[in-house]
């Protein structure tokens, strides 16, 4: 079965972008191998506000090339955006059926908010963070609270040259 892994880069005080949503402070470090990291999913899961954000940022319908993209949202009409798979209602049963079907891992890609959701019911698989040498001091939470307890097993850890932290966790239970 697939994973759901939320791969995503992270202030050193928690946050996922700025107030207004800036990540203008995310370091592109050269270490890193953006082309693996990205041919592990053929699948990209975002909420409303990230994927307004990417169709924003000049990314056509809002998704990456070669990628399916799934919008979680109960306010985007699928009419009107052909170009993507609109879950607007019971995500969980939803998701747990984009999870099952063959293809390769999926990337939850932003969106707190959403990542606390499918924490929740069990969903994710893995959390893959780095950790910018930055601190925000606001902005959109890494995981909004509330949220419940979830233990986690590190798999694997990197520190870049520019003091970028890579960590890579799987979630073991609550």
């Amino acid at each position: 079965m697939r994973q759901i892994c939320y791969s995503v880069a992270m202030s050193l005080d928690g946050y996922i972008a700025g107030p207004n949503g800036e990540y203008d402070w995310i370091i592109m470090d050269p270490e890193i191998d953006f082309g693996a990291l990205m041919s592990r999913f053929d699948t990209l899961l975002m909420g409303r506000i990230s994927y307004e954000a990417a169709k924003g940022q000049g990314g056509g319908d809002g998704g990456m090339s070669g990628m399916k993209t799934v919008v979680v949202s109960r306010t985007l009409r699928p009419e009107e955006n052909p170009n993507v798979t609109i879950v607007g209602s019971d995500l969980a049963a939803q998701v747990s059926q984009l999870k099952s079907q063959p293809g390769k891992d999926i990337w939850l890609f932003g969106g707190g908010s959403l990542f606390r959701s499918l924490l929740e019911v069990g969903l994710v698989d893995r959390v893959e963070v780095a950790v910018i040498p930055v601190l925000l001091g606001d902005g959109i939470p890494f995981l909004p609270s509330p949220a419940n307890r979830a233990r986690l097993k590190l798999k694997n850890h990197k520190i870049y040259k520019t003091g970028i932290v890579g960590l890579d966790y799987e979630f073991i239970g609550p």
